[in-house]
């Protein structure tokens, strides 16, 4: 059996995982990585993107991350992220609805703090309807 590690993830709201899982593979900003217990000590920004751990019975379960930063040392995992979400719970609908929405206020040509949202926003959405599809 594959040696485990401690795995927490958390949003400003709650404590979305707190577990023991055995690998799992995050986007950082320099690309999809895989971690499995005693990896090295590392700490990476992550942009929107999905989180795949493996559960218990081998299977994996996949998240969408809104953005974040990943910490890893001492057999932990620690994500501290600003929303996350299973696939299998993604309203999709919502989803498409509020990337129509942050594309249509880049359309509007606002300020840049308000161009730097709607881009947020837009990223967050599409990262949504991706990871949804990944149940």
């Amino acid at each position: 059996m594959a040696a485990s590690f401690s795995l927490s993830v958390v949003t400003p709201e709650k404590i979305f995982f707190d577990g023991e899982t055995t690998q799992i593979i995050v986007r950082t900003t320099d690309g999809d990585i895989g971690i499995l217990a005693n990896h090295t000590s590392l700490v990476a920004d992550l942009p929107s993107g999905p989180l795949k751990v493996k559960q218990e019975d081998g299977s994996w379960r996949t998240a969408a991350i809104s953005t974040g930063l990943l910490k890893v040392g001492g057999n932990k995992v620690s994500i501290l992220a600003n929303a996350v979400e299973w696939a299998d719970e993604i309203d999709i609908e919502w989803a498409k609805r509020s990337e129509e929405d942050a594309r249509r206020r880049l359309q509007e040509k606002k300020d840049k703090h308000e161009l730097d949202l709607a881009e947020l926003k837009l990223m967050r959405a599409l990262n949504r309807i991706s990871v949804s599809s990944m149940k």
